[in-house]
């Protein structure tokens, strides 16, 4: 209770100091509407429908890519972990894929797809591919020999192994990296939602940049907040509580 209020007093107190630099003329309310002009535009865009539809659109091509790049990854990165000719190769380019930002992707999806859905769907897979096939083959990695031993010893081998003991144990890795993947997905979903144009359906990203496009900022600071707050309730809500109860179970946590 005591860390909820001290976030309440933190985030209210950003809040206030926020509203004071407007109000007062420090900081000029075009470049920095005040919280009561963000709040409603918020408030009416909510009523209209037009931010739900937007938060709809992003999460339904944000759900998409991020399962086809999980879909991918995960293979890999147990083949990665097992083979060293997989790990020479398909964990370097892993590698060097997670170290490329996601905008970069957009000048390739475009040539290759134009201005459609796959384009923003090749952006997200190639966007949390890497990261997946790295955490998944450090997961493994990281797995105590001791279990492997053990479990041998009582007469288990094979994909009996790997089900019942490798991949039990390298859960609490492997949700850490699906969380590092569904970060690097949102990430690209906005950049190619802002950088490519369709009619299919306009999510956060493509209201962001119309925000820009019109110098409004109470939308481009309300989205903005949108996206953010939806990223840390994905986490708090899903991942975190997941991550820390197989850590609790394994023994790698208190």
């Amino acid at each position: 209770m005591k860390r909820v209020v001290s976030s309440i007093v933190f985030f209210a107190s950003i809040v206030l100091v926020w509203y004071g630099l407007v109000r007062l003329g420090i900081w000029s309310s075009v470049l920095l509407p005040s919280p009561v002009s963000v709040g409603e535009y918020l408030y009416h865009e909510t009523i209209d429908g037009v931010l739900p539809g937007a938060m709809w659109v992003t999460f339904r091509r944000l759900m998409v890519g991020y399962f086809i790049g999980l879909a991918l990854g995960l293979p890999l990165g147990f083949l990665s972990a097992f083979f060293r000719v997989f790990q020479d190769t398909v964990g370097l380019i892993a590698l060097g894929f997670q170290t490329l930002p996601s905008v970069c992707w957009i000048p390739l999806a475009l040539l290759w797809f134009g201005q459609t859905e796959s384009a923003m769907l090749f952006v997200v897979i190639m966007g949390s591919l890497g990261s997946v096939i790295i955490a998944t083959e450090t997961g493994v990695k990281n797995l105590p020999p001791i279990y492997v031993r053990a479990a041998r010893t009582m007469g288990s081998k094979g994909i009996h192994t790997l089900l019942t003991v490798v991949l039990p144990a390298s859960l609490p890795y492997l949700v850490s990296g699906m969380k590092q993947g569904w970060a690097f997905a949102w990430r690209s979903l906005m950049a190619a939602e802002i950088y490519v144009t369709i009619l299919t359906g306009f999510g956060l990203g493509q209201l962001l940049h119309y925000g820009r496009e019109l110098h409004a900022m109470e939308q481009v600071i309300g989205v903005m907040l949108v996206i953010v707050l939806l990223g840390l309730l994905v986490d708090k809500v899903l991942f975190s509580p997941w991550e820390r109860s197989l850590h609790r179970r394994w023994g790698k946590a208190q």
